[in-house]
């Protein structure tokens, strides 16, 4: 038997949790699926684990995991597939597949659409007109508000998000800001916006449901009101129950279900070496325990070397080897990497290897027309070569 399982967010607000429960329940009803369960990342019940059990319990063979959230961040990439991993051991008879998130998608542009012209209905404004059919547009900065992420990937999502909608809107300024953990903050991005010359600012939260972080901007409208007099705040509807919202997940559901999802987490090497040093704490109020696995990796130097890669990856889990060498050469190569000797590498786990050199040997031309002392066994190929190799 099929089933999906969706997994939301989760959230201190019960309200939240409720219209996320209320939601799977909608869809539900519009799908095939004889199995649709729902969980929750932190704060709520069911966990992942949780809600697979209740799949398998029910004679779930096979499960598709669709994540309810807005990007590709920590969760997405790190978080949920963990939890699959731990469930494929603990059931190896069950077929699991993973759905995508919902991602920078051309329906959510009709939501923010929607939305903004219900915001401006109520203002006695055509806020999705033309400036020329508008006067009071000329005038009207639009502040696309998101959750905020240590993901840069997700973060300049939604700067896209915001573009994309500038484009389709033809608004004067569709500016964009975060609620928390990065910037632009809100109060930032109210400030460029009145600094560009907007005496109206519409915030349009970039939010599935209801929650703590959406009434903390309720809150903020008073505080702008009182800090800016003369000019005029608005807060828009987050996406709730909109109808596209309800089309974008059925899809994401039928995806997993047929094996078309596009996420390639399962091969990710560079998930799986981060899962290594991450720290993943998930917020539930009951009783159950996340056991956190801390891998060292533990070679032994003789000498410091600091190496600097970026590894590009679709999924961007930001890996950083630290590998601790000094190696001062008085010289720079140039690489296809920055790979400047005094190396900086940065890993996120130790790499102490055991080697011996030999610094006072050979003398060696290099084409910049500079020499060096140098005797160490290995020459700056193959050195070259084990750092791409990561």
């Amino acid at each position: 038997m099929n089933a999906v399982l969706f997994v939301g967010h989760g959230s201190k607000d019960a309200e939240g949790n409720e219209e996320v429960r209320e939601f799977v329940r909608t869809i539900a009803g519009e799908m095939d699926q004889q199995l649709v369960e729902t969980c929750f990342l932190e704060f709520e019940s069911p966990t992942i684990a949780q809600g697979i059990e209740r799949c398998v319990r029910q004679g779930a063979s096979q499960i598709a995991i669709v994540p309810i959230t807005l990007f590709s961040a920590g969760h997405a990439k790190i978080h949920i597939p963990a939890a699959i991993d731990e469930a494929k051991l603990r059931y190896p008879s069950v077929q699991f597949t993973y759905g995508r998130p919902i991602g920078v998608h051309e329906q959510v542009l009709d939501i923010l659409a929607s939305r903004l012209e219900s915001a401006g209905a109520a203002a006695g404004l055509e806020l999705t007109g033309s400036p020329e059919l508008e006067p009071e547009l000329e005038h009207t900065a639009v502040l696309v508000v998101g959750r905020g992420s240590s993901d840069a990937d997700a973060n300049s999502d939604l700067f896209k998000i915001s573009r994309l909608f500038w484009e389709k809107l033809k608004v004067k300024w569709v500016e964009t800001a975060f609620i928390g953990v990065t910037a632009p903050l809100v109060d930032e991005g109210i400030e460029r916006c009145l600094k560009l010359g907007a005496r109206r600012v519409v915030i349009l939260p970039y939010f599935l449901f209801t929650g703590v972080l959406i009434k903390r901007m309720e809150a903020m409208l008073t505080q702008f009101s009182e800090k800016y007099p003369g000019h005029q705040f608005m807060l828009a509807d987050y996406f709730g129950f909109h109808p596209n919202l309800r089309h974008i997940l059925r899809e994401r559901a039928l995806e997993a279900v047929q094996g078309e999802t596009k996420m390639n987490c399962d091969m990710c090497q560079y998930r799986l070496a981060a899962m290594e040093h991450i720290d993943h704490h998930h917020h539930h109020d009951h009783d159950h325990d996340h056991h956190h696995h801390d891998h060292h990796h533990s070679h032994e130097h003789e000498h410091d070397h600091h190496h600097e890669h970026g590894h590009d990856h679709d999924h961007h889990h930001g890996h950083n080897h630290e590998h601790g060498h000094d190696h001062h050469h008085g010289h720079e190569h140039e690489h296809g990497h920055d790979h400047h000797h005094g190396h900086e590498h940065e890993h996120d786990h130790d790499h102490h290897h055991e080697h011996e050199h030999d610094h006072h040997e050979h003398e060696r031309e290099h084409d910049q027309g500079h020499s060096h002392k140098s005797a160490h066994d290995h020459d700056h190929a193959l050195a070259r070569g084990r750092s791409e190799g990561h």
